[in-house]
């Protein structure tokens, strides 16, 4: 039997469903025509799963509330119709839907995985930000964990992702008036550069321990670039982690209904699901074969869906660590693992190379 303070929240959602309805419609609409103009479409999940926990009341992400109310990609009326008669609802039924409770509980199904992984890389920063003298954060999009940090954090900052979704973020930083003047943003492509190098030239020391976290990116890139990401992880300080998401197969190939949506949407979007871990069970050593043939060791894991022969995972939260030396990145360009070309100097303010790195984003004025 349902908590009086659910009937009251779902009673008021299901009236105010026709409007709530027309905001989706909305933002779909607006998501893919952002997402064919070069800007991830993809990234806005994350996002909005903060948001509305921030929201909700669940957790705190100030910059969150504010970065997604002025993003490009998200029209006014669009989240106004779509959040607020739920928003309503929860503040009249003080009740908090499961998608949005944090921590996540309970079973992971494949629509709330945005909203359940936000703890598992909250926890990841928790416990392993402390002994790091670095931390990077890998397709950052709309990631604003930058700007929760202490204003005491000795850590150094840094945010990779494509040139254009950067681009998008820096500028809608600044007119949310967020100060981003702690954090060095490095442009680049994982499956077109060398964004070890990009991240170097912009004052990464890989001789120094990080923390890299790689949210929702594994799924949207082919397997080699996926592979030669980790391994340069791997090229990096002993005591280094990576903490990361993915698919498996399963979620690239299954005939479910489910999945068969989840494709096309993606897709309509300009990102297509490309890579996923094999999924014979059991899925968890399968990602650590993956992760031991590039130098890595899986250290925590949480499997998504079942993971037997007539049922297989979907997908998993995963942190790996490098544990033993492995080749540097230097030595990996000397023995061709990947195009050396692809390495240029980036600079505060100007492009060198092919690291079109525009250093730190000045703060608000």
């Amino acid at each position: 039997m349902r908590k009086p303070s659910a009937v009251v929240f779902y009673t008021l959602s299901i009236l105010a469903s026709p409007l709530i309805l027309i905001g989706y419609i909305v933002w779909v609409g607006k998501t893919i025509a952002t997402g064919r103009s070069g800007v991830s479409g993809t990234a806005q999940g994350p996002l909005s799963a903060r948001f509305s926990e921030h929201n909700f009341g669940t957790r705190r992400d100030e910059a969150a509330d504010r970065l997604i109310r002025v993003l490009p990609g998200i029209p006014r009326l669009g989240l106004r119709l779509a959040t607020g008669p739920v928003l309503l609802a929860h503040r009249l039924s003080g009740y908090v839907p499961r998608a949005f409770r944090y921590p996540f509980e309970g079973e992971v199904s494949p629509q709330y995985e945005a909203s359940a992984r936000i703890w598992f890389f909250d926890a990841a920063v928790d416990r392993h930000l402390p002994d790091m003298a670095q931390f990077v954060i890998l397709g950052a999009g709309f990631d604003t964990r930058a700007y929760r940090l202490p204003a005491d954090a000795r850590v150094r900052v840094f945010e990779v992702d494509s040139p254009r979704t950067q681009l998008v973020k820096r500028e809608t930083l600044a007119k949310a008036g967020i100060d981003a003047s702690a954090v060095t943003f490095v442009p680049a492509d994982f499956e077109k550069q060398d964004w070890l190098g990009c991240l170097t030239s912009a004052g990464f020391d890989p001789g120094e321990p990080a923390l890299f976290l790689w949210e929702g990116v594994t799924m949207y890139l082919e397997r080699a670039a996926v592979e030669d990401t980790l391994r340069k992880i791997a090229s990096t300080a002993l005591g280094s982690v990576v903490a990361f998401d993915y698919f498996t197969s399963e979620a690239l190939d299954s005939r479910a209904l489910y999945w068969r949506f989840a494709r096309a949407t993606t897709k309509a979007t300009g990102e297509v699901l490309k890579f996923g871990v094999d999924s014979t069970p059991p899925s968890r050593e399968r990602l650590a074969e993956l992760l031991a043939s590039c130098g890595l060791s899986l250290s925590d894991h949480r499997t998504l869906g079942a993971d037997t022969p007539s049922r297989r995972a979907w997908g998993g939260f995963a942190t790996a660590t490098v544990d033993k030396p492995s080749l540097t990145h230097d030595d990996q360009v000397g023995r061709g693992l990947h195009d050396p070309g692809q390495r240029g100097v980036a600079t505060a303010g100007h492009v060198q190379g092919s690291c079109e790195s525009p250093g730190r984003r000045p703060g608000p004025t």
